[in-house]
């Protein structure tokens, strides 16, 4: 009996992600630049929201999918991010400011044409609405002009560092006991994943009068816990930018597809369970 998978060009995986609600049933895998470390990495944009990948993988286990067994037991799961941590980069380049000089208006379709990354052009929908937050827009004869906002900027910052923080707080037991201090430490440390340390990083420690050589000395700790905990098992490649059905293991650049190393926020998760079954709770 034939299998279903048998045609693949890639062995099947199981991805943990939302299902589109378009006719097609399918959203668009998007290659864009990370937004600290500049690499090419791929995210997920269905129904107008902008998921990351994320990988995990036990030592051992692999997946029964109908008469098919999948002998890596990974999983990928899609986590949605904020596309203006994205877009921040972007929009900060496409200013050029100097000094004192605040920099230049821009048009949505300027900023975000990048050479070699069309990606960021399905992102154009919702740019305008979520950018708006930490930029002045100017509105000239019906078409909108975008400029980063520093002080809008870190306004943003600080809201999302407090929105962590009282999440982080009603994990459990072990959270809810921290003090003030150490729970914007934590918070801090989740949305570093995606912040530049110069000069994002930096403006906000100062603000929130935290240390930030203290903050990037937390996440060094962290990704050596969670590579002693991690299989030696090497990940699969990332799926392919288009359709989520895509089998293509190459980028739209034509070149192979990297190989999916464990996402940084999947280190946050896993750390954080394993402290909060520590606790009992």
């Amino acid at each position: 009996m034939a299998l279903w998978c048998e045609n693949m060009a890639l062995p099947p995986r199981v991805l943990v992600a939302p299902r589109p609600s378009g006719a097609n049933g399918q959203g668009n895998i998007l290659l864009l630049r990370h937004p600290k470390l500049e690499e090419e990495t791929q995210y997920l944009f269905t129904d107008g929201q902008l998921h990351e990948f994320n990988w995990f993988k036990e030592r051992y286990g692999s997946w029964f999918l109908g008469d098919y067994v999948c002998e890596d037991g990974s999983v990928y799961y899609c986590t949605l991010v904020d596309p203006i941590f994205v877009l921040l980069p972007l929009f900060e380049a496409a200013r050029m400011s100097n000094g004192k000089d605040l920099g230049k208006f821009r048009q949505l379709d300027e900023i975000l044409y990048i050479e070699g990354y069309p990606g960021y052009q399905h992102l154009m929908s919702i740019a305008g609405k979520h950018m708006e937050l930490v930029c002045e827009v100017k509105e000239v004869a019906n078409m909108k002009f975008f400029r980063l906002d520093d002080s809008k900027v870190l306004t943003w910052m600080c809201c999302k560092v407090h929105s962590i923080k009282e999440a982080i707080s009603k994990l459990g037991k072990n959270y809810a006991a921290q003090g003030e201090r150490e729970l914007l430490k934590e918070a801090v440390q989740i949305i570093r994943e995606n912040l530049k340390d110069e000069p994002w990083l930096m403006v906000l420690c100062k603000k929130l009068q935290l240390d930030i050589s203290e903050i990037n000395d937390m996440a060094k700790t962290n990704d050596t816990s969670f590579c002693a905990d991690s299989s030696p098992v090497p990940a699969p490649a990332r799926p392919s930018e288009g359709g989520v059905g895509n089998s293509s293991a190459k980028s739209s650049k034509g070149r192979p597809a990297k190989k999916l190393k464990p996402e940084v926020g999947s280190k946050n998760i896993k750390d954080m369970f394993r402290r909060v079954t520590r606790s009992g709770t």
